[in-house]
């Protein structure tokens, strides 16, 4: 067997997809894409197919070691992104070509249902108590929120309020029995995260993930030891040896995403190393289908695992959304807050070809937006 054709579709909202078939006709999809950049993630596909086709797909470490180190400049999102996406491709060629899920590849399932949080904002919070009833009418356990827009890098007093503000309506409308974690995406300083931190720990966030930017990380020693609030990162984090300082610092929960951390192999690996530290998986996810079926094949069969995340109905999605390219959305029904263990072989979804190639005539120029303080200086978004 061999790799015949490798494509990429570039759909709406903001996605990139590959398709890698093989001369005997089997076929894998992945989910290569830095959000904001997917025209460059494409480019970079395009470079990276030449050594994989006309190659045996089912030898998926070695061709991961080629793809991630052969060439002498090394790393980086749009490179780790890209060798990501194909990688998923490969590990679901590989659950067909041997009739397995890609769980049971990895050395079968621990766990027979995946817990999930859903997305409900946080910049605006005056729609906070609707969208987290929502959510739990839904049946979801958890939720995530960003703690502010755009901030003072060291918040005033009135800012500090607003976040503890809509920290504790989220606490009163989940109740004590359910969860909300609290993204902070690096807009804070180590000094103002400080400040935050101590001020929301009593309303039990089940974490605060990017307390700082990744840039950052040798900061996040003295937030761990600061205060109480589990600590997360690491959807900006796209290898082991990155991961490796921030383990060392003593975060909580680790949030490789299977689109930029050189995809199942990689993120694989970054579970077992963060298993060492005692530190739990909660894999980055605000992507489409296949993103998230290679995030709970991984769910499936870590240990260490925590939470997952997903895009359904998230702001992001205004023109598809996660069940848009899918054939069957069963994989992606989630009961009571979870995602429950299928044993369809490879990534365990099939891809609706014809509406992929409909959207990738129109593509997209998805951007993330540029904010500024006041004075006019940037702001992080």
């Amino acid at each position: 067997m061999k790799i015949a054709r490798i494509e990429t579709f570039l759909v709406p909202p903001r996605w990139l997809f590959c398709r890698i078939e093989t001369d005997d006709g089997l076929v894998g999809w992945g989910e290569p894409v830095v959000e904001g950049r997917a025209e460059v993630v494409r480019s970079a596909v395009d470079v990276l197919a030449e050594h994989l086709l006309g190659q045996d797909p089912l030898r998926i470490q070695d061709h991961w070691q080629i793809l991630t180190k052969g060439g002498f400049y090394r790393g980086g999102p749009v490179l780790s992104s890209a060798v990501a996406g194909l990688d998923q491709a490969l590990w679901d060629i590989a659950g067909q070509a041997y009739g397995a899920p890609v769980h049971a590849l990895l050395g079968g399932p621990v766990r027979d249902r995946v817990r999930v949080y859903a997305w409900v904002g946080g910049d605006e919070p005056s729609r906070l108590r609707e969208q987290i009833a929502a959510q739990v009418e839904a049946g979801f356990t958890a939720v995530k929120m960003n703690a502010a827009g755009a901030t003072s890098p060291i918040p005033t007093a009135a800012e500090t309020a607003a976040v503890v503000d809509r920290v504790a309506v989220a606490r009163e409308s989940l109740g004590p029995d359910h969860d909300v974690a609290i993204d902070f995406h690096g807009r804070f300083s180590a000094a103002g995260a400080r400040r935050v931190l101590a001020e929301i720990a009593p309303l039990h966030p089940l974490f605060v993930e990017e307390p700082v930017l990744p840039e950052q990380s040798h900061l996040l020693a003295g937030l761990v030891t600061a205060g109480p609030v589990p600590l997360a990162t690491g959807e900006r984090l796209y290898s082991r040896a990155e991961f490796l300082p921030v383990l060392t610092a003593g975060v909580a929960v680790v949030q490789p995403d299977l689109s930029h951390a050189g995809g199942i192999s990689e993120v694989h690996r970054i579970a077992s190393l963060a298993e060492t530290y005692g530190a739990l998986l909660a894999p980055h996810c605000p992507l489409g289908p296949i993103a998230l079926a290679a995030s709970l094949q991984i769910a499936f069969a870590t240990p260490n695992f925590l939470i997952q995340e997903q895009s359904r109905g998230i702001h992001y999605n205004k023109d598809a959304d996660l069940l848009s390219y899918v054939v069957d959305p069963e994989p992606f029904r989630f009961v009571a807050g979870h995602a429950h263990r299928g044993d369809r072989p490879g990534l365990g979804i099939t891809v609706d070809e014809a509406a992929v190639r409909a959207a990738d005539r129109d593509g997209h120029a998805w951007r993330n937006p540029v904010w500024r303080h006041p004075d006019g200086s940037f702001a992080e978004w």
